[in-house]
């Protein structure tokens, strides 16, 4: 089960938000095809990721800025750009193009501050952008909480596409994120589920003042909890697989 659209297009061009994608593909690119090895690939994460000993330690503190523009391999690059794309366009609208883009590298500051104090001996490095996606989506729960997201759901053979609102998704999708921090060791999770909930926890609080400027719960209930413009509206996909009747005894 995973997002694939929102039913909200922008009012505006997200310039920034197509400038974060571009960038993050660039830079992917640019190291993906030119390392030869997967231990050069390691040896470029631990130069350039996020490691939290060596932060502890007064060492690789440009790697809180740089990690957030790696990416581990094609499918983490998809999923987290995928994730910007659906929610960046409508916070970005609401914030502007400026003050979007500090409250993304601030939310993925955070991001980086929870995990290196959930787990400050690891050698592991963090790579991704989803901490400060993480923070898009916060914001977007706090401003647009009824906003309907495409979900698609795929159970072997069956697949459905459904509209559910933000406050469902965003909000499962964060106690995922606490749950496995929680029920995970760092060690072996190979996910940073706290540099998520920190990104979301900040990228939330740093929209409280913008949301309480637009008048609070008088705005949600002006929009209806959803962005101020006209609903995009998508045909519903269901799964080619014909339905079997139950055979009788």
């Amino acid at each position: 089960m995973f997002p694939i659209r929102d039913h909200n297009p922008s009012g505006r061009t997200p310039y920034v938000t197509y400038a974060l994608i571009l960038t993050n593909i660039g830079v992917f690119f640019s190291y993906w095809l030119a390392m030869p090895s997967d231990t050069q690939l390691s040896i470029l994460f631990i130069n350039w990721g996020l490691v939290p000993r060596l932060v502890m330690g007064g060492e690789g503190l440009h790697g809180i800025f740089t990690s957030m523009f790696l990416h581990a391999g094609l499918m983490h690059l998809a999923g987290n750009m995928l994730f910007l794309w659906i929610f960046g366009d409508n916070l970005e609208d609401a914030l502007g193009h400026g003050r979007f883009f500090g409250f993304y590298i601030l939310s993925g500051l955070a991001a980086a501050a929870l995990q290196i104090l959930a787990d400050p001996a690891s050698l592991i490095p963090m790579v991704g952008a989803s901490g400060a996606i993480a923070g898009v989506m916060g914001g977007y729960l706090l401003l647009f909480p009824r906003a309907k997201v495409d979900i698609l759901i795929i159970f072997v053979i069956f697949f459905r596409i459904i509209p559910i609102p933000a406050w469902i998704m965003l909000g499962l999708w964060f106690a995922m994120q606490v749950f496995n921090g929680v029920s995970i060791p760092g060690e072996e999770g190979g996910v940073a589920y706290w540099a998520h909930a920190g990104g979301f926890i900040a990228g939330l609080l740093m929209m409280v003042p913008l949301w309480q400027k637009l008048g609070g719960t008088a705005f949600w209930h002006r929009n209806h909890g959803l962005p101020p413009h006209p609903i995009a509206k998508y045909d519903t996909v269901v799964s080619s697989i014909p339905r079997t009747g139950r055979r009788k005894r």
